[in-house]
């Protein structure tokens, strides 16, 4: 039990956190290089897909590309394995702690791209790809929760932007190493690119050996003077310093003021929390669960990786564009150059800000895209020469370099708003009884949608099945439509608050009134607390009911 326990409180609702230092966003960093993982591994494939050896081994030796199902297989599958792998690491994260869980994800990852370099074909390929994808969930899921847990409020949303630019340093990664291997005439083509994964799954799963467990899931587990050690080193603040103290204090006071509403009897009850409450009601665990995965889905909706996952195979089919993996290779730069300015205007503007203009920026450029395209440009080709040197090119070049353009502003808008956005909201907006279910949850739509898009996009694009050519860029912007009405009417702001706070805020506002929200009291001023102190016990109590579920 916590016999002798007694922490320091505080009123000040502006006070409940240590200052913030060097090592916080050193160890929130590193953190975020899981998202490594997720770029690298949904974009190296785009141009292994491209590469001539590696269509041969799938396909015979007289294929120049795959066809259409066997693309479909080879890019959706590891989504598959990663929705899966999520809704795993929820429960584990729960049970044996977030740093664990991701630990066990990079193992399995790791064993994943060992099958795929052993590969020589369509079936090993497929299942390395599937238990690789397994692992991508673990740490996709659970690193979001993770980084969300430690990270102090005034920079959380820049820290877990983090993880984000960790993604496009993936996918640069993989757009590096693809152009560099594509003309190799073995199977270094695609074993290099699949090989490379593994080093940074042994640097994530290593490092995060030496890093501090959750404070947030000691407490959820009743073991607070765990949770005051770690604090202690998340902050590098000692053991006893009244930062430390109130901080804890105000995480143990909100579990007990959660815990009473939110009471888990079991693994059953654990998951059903997730979904009562009412629909209508803004602070009902439903309406989080709906706004966390449905938030996620519209990120797949904007039609992003489509950009990353096809744009070689339909740059080709333009003939406009002499160097494809070239072009493939400045849109993941300009990702990776454009997503750190988020670090700034996330915690500047707010999470709603941006990602209401982000919305509203991407579909113009998508329906200008298609407009131009179904008019002048990609849509707009003729063939010169006959039989097996035939080529296709552009009837106006200008026009498709025009679209290329607008993809790249397209990618900008992206970069600045959604691709961080939705990753730091779904790590904020759950409380702590259902926070793991809940980011697991969201994280596993993310990957649902992906594979949805992964499966049905070559069918709409490939030359032998819906050959939409420009046309898809107005599926893509109704979407970003849909995303613009979305984020104006379902999200809340939470730029600033702890994420006790946004528990509060989201229980007294509405979406469109949340930015207007001010904290105006603590949790821990309001429970048994005396004299600038935590009744003991409050703590106990906490204690007594620690549960895993």
């Amino acid at each position: 039990m916590a016999g002798g326990i007694v922490l320091a409180t505080t009123s000040d609702v502006n006070a409940i956190e240590a200052p913030v230092t060097w090592k916080a966003y050193l160890i929130c960093a590193f953190a975020s290089f899981g998202g490594i993982f997720f770029g690298y591994d949904s974009g190296y494939i785009n141009g292994v897909n491209g590469s001539k050896v590696f269509i041969q081994i799938i396909e015979g030796p007289t294929a120049t590309a795959l066809t259409g199902p066997h693309q479909s297989l080879i890019v959706s599958i590891l989504s598959a394995g990663t929705f899966f792998g999520a809704i795993i690491a929820g429960d584990c994260a729960e049970l044996i702690g977030r740093r664990i869980t991701i630990i066990i994800g990079c193992l399995i990852y790791m064993t994943g791209v060992i099958l795929q370099i052993a590969s020589h074909g369509l079936g090993l390929l497929v299942a390395g790809r599937l238990i690789a994808g397994l692992g991508v969930g673990f740490e996709s899921a659970i690193v979001i929760l993770y980084m969300s847990e430690i990270c102090p409020r005034k920079v959380r949303g820049a820290l877990v932007a983090g993880y984000q630019f960790a993604i496009t340093i993936g996918l640069l990664l993989a757009s590096i190493v693809d152009y560099f291997t594509e003309n190799r005439p073995d199977t270094g083509s695609y074993r290099i690119p699949i090989g490379i994964q593994f080093v940074f799954g042994m640097v994530l799963g290593i490092g995060l050996i030496f890093l501090p467990e959750s404070p947030r899931y000691f407490v959820k587990r009743g073991k607070i003077e765990k949770a005051r050690e770690a604090l202690s080193r998340l902050r590098g603040q000692p053991g006893t310093s009244e930062y430390i103290e109130t901080e804890l204090s105000e995480i143990i006071a909100n579990e007990e003021y959660e815990r009473a509403l939110i009471p888990t009897s079991g693994w059953i009850s654990g998951w059903a929390n997730c979904f009562k409450g009412s629909l209508w009601k803004s602070n009902s665990n439903l309406r989080k669960t709906i706004l966390g995965t449905s938030l996620q889905m519209m990120q797949q909706w904007t039609g992003i990786n489509f950009i990353f996952y096809y744009s070689t195979p339909f740059l080709q089919s333009t003939g406009a564009i002499s160097n494809t993996f070239l072009i493939s290779l400045i849109f993941n730069l300009i990702d990776t150059v454009c997503t750190p300015i988020s670090f700034y205007t996330m915690e500047k503007f707010g999470r709603r800000v941006l990602l209401i203009w982000g919305a509203f920026g991407m579909l113009a450029c998508q329906f200008i895209i298609a407009i131009v395209g179904v008019t002048v440009g990609f849509n707009k080709t003729h063939t010169i020469g006959t039989g097996p040197t035939a080529t296709t090119v552009a009837d106006n070049t200008a026009a498709v370099n025009a679209q290329i353009a607008f993809i790249a502003i397209y990618i900008f808008f992206f970069a600045a708003s959604w691709g961080p956005g939705a990753w730091i909201v779904i790590g904020e907006i759950f409380p702590l009884p259902i926070r793991a279910r809940g980011v697991a949850l969201s994280t596993a739509s993310n990957w649902l949608w992906n594979t949805i898009i992964a499966v049905i996009t070559p069918y709409m694009v490939n030359q032998d099945e819906g050959n939409l050519k420009s046309a898809v860029f107005f599926i893509w912007g109704g979407l970003c439509t849909a995303a613009f009405i979305y984020s104006y009417f379902l999200v809340p702001e939470t730029k600033g608050l702890s994420l006790e706070q946004v528990d509060k805020m989201m229980e007294e506002t509405t979406p469109r009134t949340s930015s207007k929200w001010v904290p105006h009291e603590t949790f821990a001023s309001q429970i048994n607390a005396s004299h600038g102190k935590l009744d003991e016990k409050v703590i106990m109590d906490v204690e007594r009911k620690a549960s895993v579920f």
